[in-house]
């Protein structure tokens, strides 16, 4: 059993990053790759607890998207596009540098995002939010989120993004500023891979879907994402078909954010999670 989707405190999780290894040791997994939001910076302390506690570490992160333009026929995409990306190292590099750019839109996103909360009247300010991260560096929504809910302005963190933080909602900021296949050109620059993370976030049906996906196959994507926490059995499986049509590796993992996303564990998502290892093989064999 594998897990290739877990986010620490480096972004938007609750673990530090070297605890998400250890959540995976405990739950038998034989490898495990830390995807935190436009930063490869946990890799170092999870790299330790992961060489002792016998745990391969496939180094990652998670890329937002901006929309492609959805396939003729189809209707407007609704829901998020995110990328994740395999075997790149901290360092130099063609995607590394990039990154260095998203954490600064990231920044500019965030206080954007904090002023126009404190004009719908809700009482968080940017130092709520900061208080709510380990790191300034890593804020997220879902941080933006929790300081709702403790300003009384949300019930719980799905109600924060529900009323404020979610796509088309008062309190939305975009940040994305990559399409799919500019992640995928700079992944294999710098001797990665890119992955669809879980696709049907886009809100496409199957047949829609899949005519995207064969365009971001296309445009360079390697793999995508079908064993995940949230999908029935029958989704994975015309995922892991579809993927099968399109060329693609079919990967799978928890999305584990610990507090942030309450009920999801490293390597069993919501207990039926199963990532077998050969996915991970599959995917390492894409690399140019």
């Amino acid at each position: 059993m594998i897990d290739l989707h877990t986010h620490s405190t480096v972004s938007d999780g609750s673990e530090a990053p070297g605890r998400v290894v250890e959540l995976a040791a405990e739950a038998g997994c034989t490898a495990l790759a830390l995807t935190d939001h436009d930063s490869l910076d946990g890799l170092g302390e999870a790299k330790r607890v992961a060489a002792e506690l016998g745990v391969r570490l496939v180094p990652g992160c998670e890329v937002s998207c901006r929309k492609p333009a959805p396939p003729s026929g189809a209707p407007r995409i609704e829901g998020s596009v995110h990328v994740l990306v395999y075997f790149v190292e901290p360092g130099p590099g063609p995607f590394q540098d990039e990154l260095v750019t998203l954490r600064g839109d990231r920044a500019v996103r965030n206080r954007e995002l904090a002023a126009r909360l404190a004009e719908l009247g809700t009482g968080v300010t940017y130092d709520d939010v900061v208080a709510e991260a380990v790191d300034e560096g890593g804020i997220g929504r879902p941080h933006f989120a929790r300081a709702l809910v403790k300003a009384g302005a949300a019930q719980d963190i799905d109600d924060a993004f529900d009323r404020y933080l979610a796509d088309g909602r008062p309190g939305y900021v975009p940040k994305a500023r990559l399409d799919p296949p500019d992640v995928a050109r700079l992944a294999h620059a710098s001797r990665g891979v890119a992955v669809l993370a879980h696709p049907l976030s886009t809100g496409l049906n199957p047949q829609h879907l899949e005519r995207l996906v064969a365009e971001l196959a296309e445009g360079g994507l390697d793999g995508m994402e079908a064993v995940y926490s949230s999908y029935t059995p029958d989704q994975r499986s015309v995922l892991r078909r579809m993927a099968a049509r399109t060329g693609l590796v079919a990967t799978g993992g928890s999305d584990f954010h610990g507090s942030f996303k309450p009920g999801l564990f490293v390597g069993t998502g919501r207990g039926d999670l199963d990532v077998p290892g050969e996915m991970l093989d599959a995917l390492e064999a894409r690399r140019g």
